[in-house]
């Protein structure tokens, strides 16, 4: 073969690797393969406990070893397994890493209206344990794994996708362990994960919330310890009552509100898409004059808000005594604190015991699992730029950096110094009240909204990952 010839069929090469390169896919032709994922992984019962996330990663596997994509299994139990697919890229910039947990809450079937794990679709939506909680990113993180390697993107960044175990109740099989035990197969600069989403009211898009700091859960247990006595002959040494009166004093009491450059940035983009009244009341929320009158709206009309802006405290167990005529000898109170990710814990419980102020009481943390405290991911980070351009590329809406007052494995990235950001789809912020939301007995999602994320997930991955 000739010198031309073969500079010649070079050339075509080069421009043919390109192309295809630089094509998008064809993501109305990849909404059926999209559905047929989900509705595989949704089938699969991996209830939290015992989780039996095997079964998802085997199919997750499956798929991606028959398109020569690299995997690694990692487990504590051989039944609770991690999956980790990389696309590598030319190391010119740190990984971008991908997650999506493939356990899901446990379901009472009898109260679903569609079985649990069926995937029925049904009026536009498909219905299942899992389709927001967050299967819904495990098929997101596959979709894109699957078109940077059919499509040959050339990267920049490493891409690796981490289907982990254990998130709603077991992170020791899960997060924790990928952390403590091969955190090179994930280290990472950035992350994408779950805990956003984008808000529609009466069918009209509001917001998207993306997740860059949360709060921490911690368990603390009062114990009312009494002498025993015969119920005719009431005692105001009663353990039940000071336990009691110690509860009523904590709901009394508020923590101090406290911002920071999350949710300084969340109330005032916020406020920018809101109504005037509203929008005067996120704007003054740190306003000595005001901020009184407006803290105690928010606990009565927007408790999210309220518990945004401080370390709360709900109890919401108690259990004294065995039979009706006993006067126990001790009860107890179990509190769900959700701590600010600076909080002192060991401050906090000796506030706590000032407020109580009962030397019949006494207040300890218990054993919860928790997560490890870190700040804030950064929202001038390359990462959060390409989120917001995707945002109003695709929803055509403001971008708020949210903390989330409940808990996500992306804490235990962030404590490594990852700069983390939770995404999700599109929802609709009536659904919750209706049953339909995450953890409810009717669990779902919009296939509109899921095909949409599926395309939002890859422009974040691609535009933050490419080469340049």
């Amino acid at each position: 073969m000739s010198f031309t010839r073969v500079s010649s069929l070079l050339l075509l090469l080069l421009f043919t690797s390109i192309s295809l390169a630089q094509t998008p896919p064809d993501w109305t032709k990849l909404e059926e393969e999209t559905l047929r994922h989900f509705q595989a992984i949704l089938r699969l019962d991996t209830s939290n406990p015992p989780g039996n996330e095997k079964l998802v990663v085997d199919y997750l596997k499956s798929v991606l070893d028959r398109e020569g994509i690299e995997t690694k299994i990692f487990a504590n139990d051989p039944n609770r397994p991690n999956l980790v697919a990389r696309l590598r890229g030319n190391g010119k910039k740190r990984p971008v890493l991908i997650m999506g947990h493939t356990d899901v809450v446990k379901v009472d079937p009898a109260k679903w209206t569609h079985p649990p794990f069926s995937a029925t679709r049904d009026g536009g939506y498909v219905y299942g344990r899992g389709t927001v909680d967050d299967k819904d990113n495990v098929v997101a993180c596959l979709m894109v794994m699957l078109q940077l390697k059919r499509l040959n993107v050339p990267l920049d960044r490493d891409v690796i996708f981490l289907a982990e175990a254990g998130e709603e109740a077991s992170t020791q099989f899960g997060i924790a362990f990928m952390v403590e035990k091969h955190w090179p197969e994930i280290d990472a600069e950035f992350c994408f994960a779950e805990g956003g989403g984008v808000i529609r009211t009466g069918g009209k898009i509001r917001f998207a919330q993306v997740q860059t700091s949360e709060k921490i859960p911690y368990g603390v247990t009062l114990t009312a310890r009494g002498p025993a006595g015969h119920g005719s002959v009431p005692l105001r040494t009663n353990a039940v009552v000071h336990l009691s009166q110690a509860i009523a004093k904590l709901s009394a009491w508020s923590t101090p509100m406290r911002l920071n450059d999350t949710t300084k940035a969340y109330f005032e983009r916020l406020a920018a898409v809101s109504s005037p009244e509203e929008a005067n009341r996120y704007r003054n929320v740190a306003n000595p004059e005001m901020t009184a009158a407006i803290q105690e709206y928010f606990a009565v009309n927007e408790p999210r808000h309220h518990s945004m802006l401080r370390t709360s405290i709900s109890p919401n167990i108690i259990k004294g005594g065995y039979q009706v005529n006993v006067i126990p000898s001790e009860a107890e109170a179990t509190l769900d604190v959700r701590a600010l990710p600076d909080e002192n814990m060991e401050s906090l419980l000796a506030e706590l015991r000032k407020v109580i102020n009962d030397p019949a009481v006494t207040v300890a943390r218990n054993e919860r699992n928790t997560r490890p405290g870190a700040r804030p991911s950064r929202i001038d980070a390359e990462a959060f730029r390409v989120l917001e351009a995707a945002v109003k590329q695709h929803y055509n809406t403001v971008t708020l950096p949210t903390m989330s007052t409940g808990a996500t494995d992306m804490a235990y990235l962030r404590a490594k110094g990852v700069e983390c950001y939770g995404v999700g789809p599109m929802y609709d912020s009536e659904d919750g009240p209706k049953g339909f939301g995450a953890h409810s007995d009717q669990e779902r999602i919009l296939e509109e909204s899921l095909h949409k994320f599926v395309r939002f997930h890859w422009d974040i991955v691609v535009n933050l990952a490419k080469a340049k």
